[in-house]
């Protein structure tokens, strides 16, 4: 017997070899072992406590920076659904958000309460707990910047509320969350209070920014490297020659050569392949390494 033939009862979904393609916006991948989408809060904190110890666990969030390899997922993979997109503005310019809001959600909302600081989330693809994990930015702010505490449970079921501090943010990581596997389920912001036109307006502007200058109707999954210390990984992309070209079928876009996208047939292969070969041949020709920003799961 293995873990996959005990599972805990759940009063959410529990669904075997789903496919997970769907469920990326690379719209690549293979199948996930087993997909739990939890009712809420408290059917995902049970089913965690009673999930044998060595089922494997992935959290998926709207699959925006996410590439799933072909092969498919081992384990269980848990998609938070519409108990943990709640958006709800406090007092004193405070917001919390559930790890399923998405982004752009939560900079509208806090708009509308005259909440200014989150306007950068416009322009973030994605979910919350997402940008938990990789203390997710856009144009000079990112979260660590108004975040107040995270709230996730523990690999065992347990609940935890931490600290902006406790989560040991840098760009584009969580330490703590590099180093112990969580689950996000919210988080409490704080802004500063602002005219909520002056917000709208703000947040117009970046998402006039975004649409001339990123594929954002794209099979995508934003940007694609890190910025490398005094470097712009778009130009180190761009001058090693790979604007444009294809690799089966994927490509770097035309538009924005940070943007890897599926041209319509591509396979998880093409797009991890392409994105190795500008990893060597940026390395080579200029002497500096490209970090992935897109999270690779699964089986090759």
């Amino acid at each position: 017997m293995t873990w996959k033939d005990n599972l805990p009862a759940v009063r959410g979904k529990l669904l075997r070899d789903e496919p997970l393609a769907p469920f990326t916006w690379f719209r690549v991948g293979g199948p996930a072992d087993v997909i739990f989408l939890p009712e809420d809060e408290d059917d995902l904190a049970a089913f965690l406590k009673g999930l044998p110890a060595d089922a494997p666990v992935t959290v998926l969030g709207v699959g925006s920076n996410t590439l799933v390899r072909d092969g498919g997922v081992d384990g269980v993979v848990i998609r938070l659904g519409k108990a943990f997109a709640k958006v709800e503005p406090r007092e004193g310019s405070r917001i919390f958000a559930g790890a399923a809001a998405l982004d752009a959600t939560v900079a509208r909302e806090a708009a509308k309460a005259g909440i200014a600081g989150l306007e950068f989330y416009r322009g973030v693809p994605g979910t919350i707990g997402g940008a938990l994990v990789m203390n997710a930015g856009c144009y000079g702010a990112e979260t660590k910047d108004v975040l107040v505490e995270a709230y996730a449970l523990t690999r065992a079921g347990e609940r935890l509320t931490l600290s902006n501090a406790d989560l040991g943010y840098s760009y584009r990581k969580s330490a703590r969350a590099a180093s112990e596997p969580l689950i996000f389920t919210g988080a409490l912001y704080e802004g500063r209070p602002d005219d909520p036109a002056a917000i709208e307006a703000r947040m117009a502007e970046i998402t006039a920014r975004r649409e001339t200058t990123q594929p954002i109707r794209e099979k995508t999954g934003g940007s694609t490297f890190k910025n490398p210390p005094g470097h712009s990984s778009w130009k180190l992309v761009d001058d090693a020659g790979w604007r444009g070209k294809r690799f089966g079928g994927a490509m770097f876009s035309p538009l924005h050569s940070n943007f890897l996208i599926n041209t319509g047939e591509a396979t998880a292969a093409d797009l991890e392949g392409l994105g190795e070969a500008v990893r060597a041949d940026v390395k080579a020709k200029f002497g500096v390494d490209l970090d992935w920003e897109i999270k690779r799961i699964g089986r090759p």
